[in-house]
């Protein structure tokens, strides 16, 4: 039997569900281990984060979600990827009592993860996309990463992203995109890769 599969744009009723899918897909999230080691601290502080998260980009982009909000994705339209000004003073106290004193760690990987975006042209930025643990290894997050990307193409843009997660490279690059770059986060943070997914992109899953 064929799962049928269906997404729509998320809208501020969904918040709660978004929220709690993200938080439960990022648990052991390189990332955000390396910024909060303490795994039962990170666990209860993941759905702070991802509701500021949810709110900017809402504002600035799209927010996708399966029917029962077994993937969710989050997507920054071109221009909007990098952290701004107002956003970060915004944030700044609650991101504080988020992290803790990992506030440290998370600057450095939100200046890294700025720097090394694409530079002279636009694109869709594809901030975030996680899939419940239960539905994980079930074409969940291919799915609603092509949904996004069917969503965008009208635009003729690059799609772009960076993963700290090797074992979601192989996903990234069947599904069109390429390695332009790896790097590391200074003060000895995760490995990422940077990948760009050119306009209209052949697809092989």
């Amino acid at each position: 039997m064929i799962l049928e599969r269906s997404f729509a744009a998320a809208n501020q009723s969904d918040q709660a569900n978004v929220v709690r899918t993200l938080s439960l897909a990022f648990q052991d999230d390189p990332a955000l281990s390396w910024i909060m080691p303490a795994a039962e601290r990170r666990k209860a502080r993941l759905p702070a984060l991802f509701d500021i998260l949810f709110k900017s980009d809402l504002r600035t982009g799209m927010i996708l979600k399966a029917s029962a909000h077994e993937a969710c994705s989050l997507w920054r339209a071109p221009g909007k990827a990098d952290t701004g000004i107002r956003e970060l003073v915004k944030s700044a106290l609650p991101m504080l009592q988020i992290f803790g004193t990992g506030i440290g760690r998370g600057i450095a990987i939100s200046n890294a993860l700025d720097a090394h975006h694409p530079k002279g042209f636009p694109f869709w930025y594809l901030h975030f996309v996680g899939v419940q643990p239960d539905w994980q290894g079930k074409g969940w997050g291919g799915a609603i990463i092509r949904e996004g990307l069917a969503r965008t193409a009208a635009d003729g843009v690059p799609s772009y992203l960076e993963t700290a997660t090797p074992q979601n490279v192989p996903l990234y690059l069947r599904l069109g995109f390429e390695i332009v770059e790896e790097w590391d986060v200074p003060g000895g943070g995760p490995h990422f890769w940077s990948m760009l997914r050119p306009a209209n992109a052949n697809v092989t899953v």
